[in-house]
């Protein structure tokens, strides 16, 4: 059996969260974006697909902003993932408070890059 070189996936996806997510400086969110997405990365919402560096980095600042700044994403647990999939469970809310939103992320990764994003929320 072949061996499988595996990227860190719970990097990769804590990444996205804390330094895509959670950052409000947008300067930061692109230097980001730059590193952990391929080109032109994919995000499927469950109410759109969004598609590019700049757009995913659009959403992440409208939710920010619409949210308050004690709002943050919290990666709950590591990362699972092989063969290029991965994904992260996490809540959202004030920091030190109740979550308002939970759900997964689960990412297609290409060469050690997020190339699509499924943000999946729990109902």
């Amino acid at each position: 059996m072949a061996e499988v070189n595996e990227p860190d996936y719970d990097y990769l996806l804590r990444s996205n969260l804390e330094r895509i997510f959670n950052e409000r400086d947008p300067q930061q969110r692109a230097h980001a974006l730059a590193e952990l997405t391929v080109a032109v990365p994919l995000m499927y919402e469950p109410d759109a697909m969004v598609e590019g560096r700049d757009a995913i980095s659009a959403v992440a600042g409208r939710l920010l902003e619409r949210f308050g700044s004690d709002f943050a994403f919290v990666a709950d647990g590591r990362a699972a993932g092989h063969h290029g999939m991965a994904s992260l469970r996490w809540h959202a809310g004030p920091r030190g408070g109740d979550p308002v939103v939970t759900g997964i992320d689960t990412a297609e990764i290409v060469d050690g890059r997020i190339a699509r994003l499924w943000v999946l929320l729990d109902k």
